[in-house]
């Protein structure tokens, strides 16, 4: 028997391939001084309570207030970033833990603000940001938060709020180290024969193994170490949605999707209409499903089927350097200064490039303000580690302008928006390789790839906010979020999406139990919406009109500046509207078409 494949330690792991966190603080040492300060600042904020009685106390509050976020941040991130790397350890736990607990400290610090300036009439607001004009800076956030009235409460709850704020991240929390840490998954097979040790990132790879023997073995694997702690897993998220639908209430929200989606600006018909339009065209996902089947020559499909490539063992593959110089191809149609910074984040370590023991599984973009935006992957050189590079630094890119444009105060932007600038570039790349590369098994695979993301973008993520709702209102109307109840309604959930033409394993029942946004407060929604919303974005970029690239690029350096909504609309997409829908769906359409032609071609 061969030795079994096991993944290096951190300390394994070679410099250029880690990012570089000193560039936030240079030793753990100071880190500690920075969050010594934080708990000195925090203090002091505390003390303003109830003196925000004139203009110039005004400004001298919310400066403070927005100061001690700031400072904040960077302490957190630092904590989160050297604990992602390396979950196993303890040290970095126990930094997490703290900056954790910072965040609730000062959130208690600060929960006085946001009620105090709300119960400033909004005449005398108006008449102290006239008179004051360092005021005027912050006008957009004074409309933004005068919108929540109504559902801010007063300056003692939102300080027991905020105080509790630790304890409501408890369960996420529970469910990350168990998932990311604790849970030790069995040795498997991989294409070659050798004993590999199963981890969530070699899941994904071998699931997408064009053996079947080898994607039945990895997922049986996998779902059964989750199937010994659904009950558990079924607790930590149960008490999960009890925290969003207790906070809904108690903030005079009718539901936990209302206050999600408020919080965002975003009204309930933009869900609504994603949701029905969706299911409206099931009939598409059924289609390519059904051509997935036939083309893989499978009697029966079942669920690990899913992911292989229909054509065939990849023909794409790339070392991280190759794929660099693909992701510069595939975004120089944003122009000379985006694809600059795209090389900065190469060349300045901003990236985390490869799994080792412990390292939090998936991919991320992270950062704030004073940081660089640096990102997470866990690479295995197929052509998805190139998507999910590309679709990181739509990310990053998205925080560099907005950071560099904005002022603090509007340097973030809204979860909405967030994955529409990834998956545009995702579509970038996807339009690149359609035009570069003749070889008909390689458009073949890259529009088998179109067709798979957006089942995994659109369809899925479609799936499962609609499971995130259920178990939303099923808590909300006092009925017990049990795994056997949760299993039952995901599970049926799954069939309708799939149809006929996949087999219902049983292990499937059990997906909720290891997907961790389903403890982010209906977050899941947005990634079809942003999918859908940068197909009418990348078609306009690739117009090659000058206009649309700044409009798409003035989007980027946007920020929170205005309400997202606005944002989006200034960039082309009216998403109050299904039109964005209706070209995402006629678009995947005519890539099936043209796939279903290709693979006709090929037999």
């Amino acid at each position: 028997m061969s030795d079994v494949q096991q993944l290096p330690t951190r300390n394994e792991v070679p410099t250029e391939y880690q990012w570089d966190l000193t560039t936030i603080f240079k030793t753990d040492e100071e880190f500690e001084s920075a969050f010594k300060a934080v708990q000195g600042e925090a203090a002091r904020v505390a003390e303003l309570k109830g003196t925000l009685t004139n203009a110039e106390q005004l400004l001298t509050g919310v400066k403070a207030v927005f100061s001690l976020y700031r400072h904040l941040e960077r302490v957190y991130v630092y904590g989160s970033l050297k604990n992602d790397q390396d979950t196993s350890n303890a040290t970095y736990q126990a930094m997490n833990a703290r900056v954790s607990s910072l965040d609730a400290e000062v959130q208690t610090a600060t929960a006085w603000f946001e009620p105090e300036v709300l119960q400033i009439a909004k005449a005398d607001l108006d008449l102290m940001i006239a008179q004051n004009p360092g005021l005027q800076l912050y006008q957009q956030f004074f409309d933004e938060l005068g919108e929540q009235r109504g559902h801010v409460l007063s300056p003692d709850q939102e300080k027991l709020l905020a105080g509790a704020a630790d304890i409501f991240g408890a369960s996420a929390t529970t469910f990350s180290v168990l998932t990311d840490a604790d849970l030790t998954f069995p040795v498997v097979q991989d294409d070659e024969g050798n004993d590999v040790q199963l981890t969530e990132g070699v899941y994904e790879r071998l699931i997408q193994s064009v053996k079947p023997e080898v994607r039945e073995g990895a997922f049986k694997a996998l779902y059964r170490v989750y199937s010994q702690f659904r009950h558990t897993l079924a607790s930590t998220l149960a008490s999960q949605v009890k925290v969003h639908n207790y906070s809904a209430k108690v903030r005079h929200y009718e539901s936990a999707r209302q206050a999600a989606m408020s919080a965002n600006h975003v009204p309930a018909t933009v869900y609504e209409s994603l949701v029905r339009s969706v299911n409206d065209h099931l009939d598409l996902l059924h289609r390519y499903v059904d051509l997935r089947k036939q083309i893989l020559g499978l009697d029966t499909m079942h669920m690990w089927d899913l992911y292989t490539p229909i054509t065939g063992k990849p023909t794409l593959k790339f070392t991280y350097e190759e794929a660099q110089q693909k992701a510069l191809e595939a975004l120089a149609v944003l122009g000379p200064d985006y694809t600059h910074h795209v090389q900065e984040a190469f060349d300045q370590s901003w990236i985390d490039v490869v799994e080792n023991k412990g390292k939090r599984s998936g991919a991320y973009s992270g950062g704030m303000y004073d940081t660089n935006p640096f990102i997470l992957l866990n690479w295995n050189q197929g052509l998805e580690s190139l998507y999910t590079l590309v679709h990181e630094m739509g990310h990053s890119m998205h925080s560099y302008y907005t950071r560099h444009n904005q002022p603090y105060v509007y340097g973030d932007y809204s979860i909405f928006v967030a994955e529409i600038a990834s998956t545009t570039n995702e579509n970038l790349l996807t339009e690149h390789l359609l035009a570069t590369e003749k070889d008909p098994k390689v458009r073949a695979y890259v529009l088998n790839h179109y067709l798979d993301g957006f089942k995994g973008t659109v369809f899925r993520q479609t799936q499962f906010a609609e499971f995130e709702d259920y178990i939303h209102r099923q808590d909300a109307a006092g009925q017990p979020l049990t795994a056997d109840n949760m299993s039952d309604f995901y599970g049926h959930l799954n069939e309708r999406y799939y149809g006929d033409g996949v087999v219902s394993d049983p292990q499937i029942f059990d997906e909720w139990d290891r997907i961790p946004h389903f403890y982010y407060d209906y977050y899941v929604y947005q990634y079809a919406t942003g999918f859908a919303a940068a197909t009418t974005l990348s078609g306009e970029i690739l117009t090659g009109q000058a206009e649309k690239v700044s409009a798409y690029l003035d989007y980027l350096k946007a920020g929170s500046s205005d309400l997202p909504l606005n944002v989006m609309k200034r960039a082309g997409v009216d998403m109050t509207q299904t039109g964005y829908l209706d070209k995402a769906f006629e678009t995947f359409e005519n890539r099936l078409n043209e796939f279903e032609t290709l693979s006709q071609q090929l037999k």
